[in-house]
């Protein structure tokens, strides 16, 4: 027990220093390249502090079984000669095929989490924030969190590109959930930064505000790092101008508590219909 707590105090500190650098990097970056100009300790910014740890510490714990055990079942249940071939492959080839199949996995777990009601119930917390910063990626309830996160890495043992050895699995799964939850910092950031053509390649705070956006078309921008698979699935939509508002049509509670029991209390509206194509 000693140890277990000793463990968790470790974490603790790890997970603030990293919270300290994020905000040394984005805090000043907000004031000088605001897309909107507001305040730093702006509404909502209390219980998104409380989602950065418990987005951190829960899911990992949640979903580390149910990895491991699907990644015994895809090692049998796949023919060896297949997964030879994967395993194969030079580490950045594998990094760069999880990243885009975990991606995949990603956007249909997201697109889904806006379609159905009963995810939307959970999925609706991270929408709620009124003004988006670079903190607002660690709002999200943790069954939102774990199924979102559970898709995106189902792909990537399915092919063999994540190993089994351990429970939350290889180097490159790990790598993969590096990448895309750093970059989500960036693109939920109050900045006005955009990448000219690059923007069909790689995601940038501008598409994914739009995701964010109550003042314009609902339903697009469901990548996290690869805004093209909105292209091809028919959800992309970036114009010059940036959302003049953020939020849900629903009022949510404000504090930490009520928001986690908010989805088993009363039901969200869903999102409206069908997303159209730009």
């Amino acid at each position: 027990m000693a140890a277990q707590f000793h463990a968790i105090l470790i974490t603790i500190f790890r997970l603030s220093l990293w919270l300290a650098i994020l905000v040394v990097i984005f805090v000043p970056l907000e004031r000088l390249f605001a897309a909107h100009p507001k305040k730093i300790l702006r509404k909502g910014i209390g219980a998104d502090l409380g989602y950065f740890f418990i987005s951190t510490l829960l899911p990992a714990a949640v979903i580390s079984g149910p990895i491991g055990l699907l990644a015994w079942i895809i090692h049998r249940a796949i023919p060896s000669h297949f997964l030879a071939i994967t395993a194969s492959w030079p580490l950045w080839l594998k990094a760069l095929a999880a990243l885009i199949v975990s991606e995949i996995g990603y956007y249909w777990a997201h697109r889904l989490s806006h379609e159905i009601p009963f995810l939307w119930r959970f999925h609706s917390i991270h929408h709620s924030a009124e003004e988006v910063d670079f903190l607002v990626n660690t709002r999200a309830h943790p069954v939102d969190l774990v199924f979102s996160r559970f898709c995106a890495l189902v792909p990537i043992y399915v092919l063999g590109l994540g190993g089994p050895q351990t429970p939350a699995g290889s180097l490159v799964p790990i790598l993969a959930t590096l990448i895309t939850t750093t970059w989500g910092f960036f693109i939920h950031a109050n900045l006005r930064f955009r990448f000219g053509p690059l923007e069909w390649l790689i995601s940038t705070p501008a598409f994914h505000h739009w995701h964010h956006t109550l003042s314009g078309p609902i339903n697009h921008n469901y990548a996290s790092t690869l805004p093209w698979l909105d292209r091809v699935f028919g959800t992309h939509y970036l114009p010059k101008e940036w959302p003049t508002a953020y939020g849900t049509e629903d009022k949510l509670p404000d504090s930490l508590t009520d928001q986690l029991f908010y989805p088993l209390n009363k039901p969200a509206r869903t999102v409206q219909a069908a997303p159209a194509s730009e």
